[in-house]
């Protein structure tokens, strides 16, 4: 699938500004949106709106089908009536440039079970209201329209926090092996709790569709993020161990990752499972096209983080600390994307392709006709050959300065060699004074069909604003930025070059 000649702005929800101690889905949302339509751009690229999990990551998320419940407006549950007039008085102490995991997290959760204690009460009384009503409904169609995989999400969830998060093979009574007298018995001693996540993840999906419907009548679309691996403690993981490498207790026997590369002398080790990809074959891939399916409902183009793995991944046995001491070996192939196709039609999806790709990457992306990427960052340590050099880009592909996983253009400017920092000059005739906005114009001006650009880009904001560094398991994912630093040449600036270059 080919898109159009476009720009657009890479920024996670939870980068947003807002008082509630991290961005939500709430007004600086729409209003992101907004600024957005003013400076010419019409896609906006997250990462994955999954929760969140081990060092606060996106790509670790408890779910691959649910929404990340701290995304939630929790103004919007207080204009329902479910929150008290004085819930959301006293926010957790916050940098406004800064998330503080430790103190938000906490704080929303006990204003979300607030909320669904007050939805609970008002609808289940004689006296509820005709709107209440109404939303009880909504509720209700929701949770049988998402049933595949929301019961077996909330149930999940409920005992995670019963257990005090303690892993799922460590479960007694038969519930890690989803014995079905375990079950039943489950459902009825976590009935409380199992209503809470249901009713948070309805808060999310019906969030999320408003700001998106707000996105497209401002003629943005949303780019989002599918990680290819799901973390071991998770709904699906649990819920279909038949499609894991994993052990009879249900521990993997191997984990992903990749092994040492530009990011770390180590290499990666991730900690997923890994998939039995014979299983998902037998089944016609089934659990795969639901997930794209899922996703495609909820975003307009679908970022595949770590395309290599379709192709060939690295498989770490599980004692190793490290991803040094691994192997390549075979993935699906173009069999998944085939099944995929035939189920739901043209795919509108970005591989990420990045890093030393072997020739059949090369052939399954050439075989998909997916899009592939371009980051500038890596373009001016070689010469004139370069692949990520704009002259040599492919128009079927998306150009970036950088993604969440690189430094700022103005960090990695600091931190370039020598030859980096003469080859960018020379290319791009600057002497570095705004190696960022000049890095952006050569993306813009490149004739990949779509360009990119980090917020953080767009802010000239230095090292310390960067998202996440790979292979270090702590300390990132926590920036954000305030509307004082959003100045106005900032969008008529970006907006004057998307037009110069075609794509406005």
């Amino acid at each position: 699938m080919r898109f159009p000649r476009a720009s657009g702005v890479l920024l996670h929800p939870t980068s947003l500004p807002g008082p509630h101690g991290s961005g939500d889905l709430g007004p600086a949302a729409y209003h992101f949106i907004d600024w957005m339509q003013s400076a010419g751009q019409t896609l906006w690229q997250t990462l994955p709106l999954g929760g969140i999990g081990p060092g606060n990551s996106p790509y670790m998320s408890s779910s691959a089908f649910a929404g990340n419940v701290l995304l939630i407006d929790l103004a919007e549950l207080q204009q329902r009536g479910w929150l008290g007039a004085g819930a959301l008085a006293k926010p957790p102490p916050s940098d406004a440039r800064r998330i503080d995991f430790a103190s938000m997290v906490p704080w929303r959760m006990a204003r979300l079970a607030e909320a669904a204690s007050a939805f609970a009460a008002s609808t289940s009384t004689s006296t509820s209201t005709s709107t209440s009503a109404a939303e009880r409904a909504d509720f209700t169609a929701f949770c049988q329209r998402h049933a595949s995989w929301l019961d077996d999400y909330a149930l999940f969830m409920a005992r995670c926090e019963a257990t005090g998060w303690a892993e799922w093979p460590g479960w007694p009574d038969g519930l890690a092996q989803r014995q079905p007298a375990a079950m039943a018995a489950a459902r009825t001693r976590h009935a409380q709790a199992i209503a809470f996540w249901q009713f948070c993840q309805w808060c999310f999906f019906r969030q999320w569709a408003a700001l998106r419907a707000h996105a497209h009548a401002r003629g943005v679309q949303i780019v989002g993020d599918a990680p290819i691996f799901i973390a071991h403690q998770s709904a699906e993981v649990w819920a279909r161990q038949d499609l894991f490498e994993l052990d009879a207790s249900g521990r993997p026997t191997v984990v992903a990752g990749v092994p040492p590369d530009y990011f770390s002398a180590t290499g990666q080790r991730w900690g997923n499972p890994l998939y039995r990809w014979a299983a998902h074959a037998a089944e016609g891939h089934a659990w795969w096209i639901e997930r794209m399916r899922h996703t495609l409902e909820l975003v307009d183009i679908v970022r595949i983080d770590h395309f290599r793995g379709f192709a060939d991944y690295w498989e770490i046995p599980a004692a190793e600390p490290t991803a040094v001491h691994g192997r390549w070996l075979p993935g699906p192939g173009l069999a998944l994307f085939d099944a995929m196709r035939a189920a739901l039609g043209p795919l509108p999806l970005i591989a990420e392709d990045l890093g030393d790709l072997s020739q059949p990457v090369r052939d399954l992306l050439a075989a998909t006709g997916f899009p592939g990427m371009a980051v500038l960052q890596f373009a001016f340590a070689g010469d004139a050959s370069g692949p990520f050099l704009p002259h040599n880009h492919q128009q079927h592909s998306v150009v970036y300065t950088g993604t969440h996983d690189n430094d700022t253009t103005v960090g990695w400017w600091a931190g370039a060699t020598e030859h980096e920092h003469h080859h960018a000059r020379a290319y791009l005739g600057t002497d570095g004074h705004d190696i960022g906005w000049a890095m952006m114009r050569a993306g813009a001006a490149s004739v990949a069909d779509t360009v990119v650009h980090p917020m953080q880009d767009i802010l000239v904001l230095p090292t310390d604003c960067r998202m996440n560094r790979p292979g270090s398991p702590s300390g990132w994912w926590v920036w954000r930025f305030d509307w004082s630093q959003v100045h106005p040449w900032h969008g008529h600036r970006l907006a004057d070059m998307t037009r110069l270059f075609g794509r406005a």
